[in-house]
């Protein structure tokens, strides 16, 4: 059996990064016919698929013999990245787990959009890659929105650089509400014992001192609990002879997404020394991510790999009577 070489396509809509597009997209010539042809071409192609994956952020894989949670949790683990459960995760986004490794993306209402953020970056543990795999496309709507984060950045840097520098120097604090008990019709409604993965109130707080959070409990039986100073800006280091720093943080999602925090920011979000980030800066942020961001238009069995640090993903609403399925795998290397 002779397995195909990379091809790479062009799809409508990529963004041009240097000598990269974004996303760069593969398919499928025929010849991986299977999960086995899966996972020798993925081992064969590692290195290139990592090269590619660093150079441009996110690899869309669309016409691979992907069919299921089984089968995207065999095609996902093909590439040897250590696993990042949801269960050890501290996001409060309800999902549902098929896998151990493969759960849904989120469970909110087909309505409610979810803005673009880094996956679990207002924790102090986050994955680096993010897998998703699309069971059944919408009928209408339903993209999952990307960013490139560092051009993000760069653009902040020229339009705004002292609120660049305030947010790469003061690092940024989150403050979430976890209900009592798990909210399935809210994008965050994950309770506070699913969240955290305790039973009682000594174990959270026990948990929360570890990781340096502060905390109060409200009288309806809810939790309230603020991060350390997580950082805003993430420095990468050299890629191909440029220094690239991203936006990495969940501010976007956060002022736009979240319960009551358009109305009131620092109920939420905050500079790192509590002080309060300036509205217009929040809403310059929003303006320019749109920039640099590729809505993918699902399709059947497209897999999608997504370097948690150069790109944030976000969900656009969608509706018809077909539901939507798009499953994730989370991974650290």
């Amino acid at each position: 059996m002779t397995l195909q070489a990379i091809n790479y396509t062009q799809v409508p809509g990529q963004l041009k990064c240097d000598d990269s597009v974004f996303p760069s997209v593969i398919v499928n010539d025929g010849s991986v016919k299977n999960l086995s042809d899966s996972k020798a071409w993925i081992s064969q192609n590692l290195p290139e698929l990592e090269l590619e994956l660093r150079r441009s952020g996110a690899i869309l894989f669309r016409g691979f013999p992907v069919d299921s949670a089984e089968t995207f949790d065999t095609f996902s683990s093909a590439f040897a990245y250590r696993n990042f459960t949801y269960k050890e995760s501290l996001s409060n986004a309800v999902r549902i787990n098929f896998t151990e490794r493969v759960f849904t993306a989120n469970e909110a209402p087909k309505n409610v959009e979810i803005y673009l953020h880094h996956e679990m970056a207002q924790t102090p543990v986050s994955p680096s890659k993010v897998f998703f795999f699309c069971k059944k496309a919408a009928e209408e709507g339903g993209a999952t929105p990307l960013c490139r984060s560092d051009m993000l950045y760069e653009e902040l840097v020229k339009q705004a650089p002292a609120l660049a520098h305030d947010f790469a120097s003061k690092g940024l604090k989150y403050t979430t509400h976890m209900p009592a008990a798990d909210d399935h019709e809210s994008g965050q409604g994950r309770s506070w014992k699913s969240t955290l993965g305790v039973e009682s109130k000594e174990q959270a707080e026990n948990k929360l001192a570890d990781l340096g959070y502060q905390w109060k409990w409200k009288s309806d039986g809810s939790l309230q609990a603020t991060t350390p100073v997580l950082p805003a800006v993430v420095d990468l280091g050299n890629i191909k002879g440029k220094q690239v720093k991203v936006f990495y943080n969940q501010l976007i999602a956060a002022y736009l997404g979240w319960k009551g925090v358009k109305e009131n920011p620092a109920s939420a979000i905050t500079f790192g020394d509590n002080t309060p980030i300036p509205v217009d800066g929040l809403e310059l942020v929003a303006s320019l991510a749109g920039q640099f961001t590729f809505d993918l238009a699902w399709q059947d069995g497209d897999v999608a790999l997504v370097d948690n640090y150069m790109a944030m993903h976000g969900r656009k609403p969608y509706s018809g009577e077909r539901k939507r399925e798009v499953l994730v795998a989370l991974a650290m290397n």
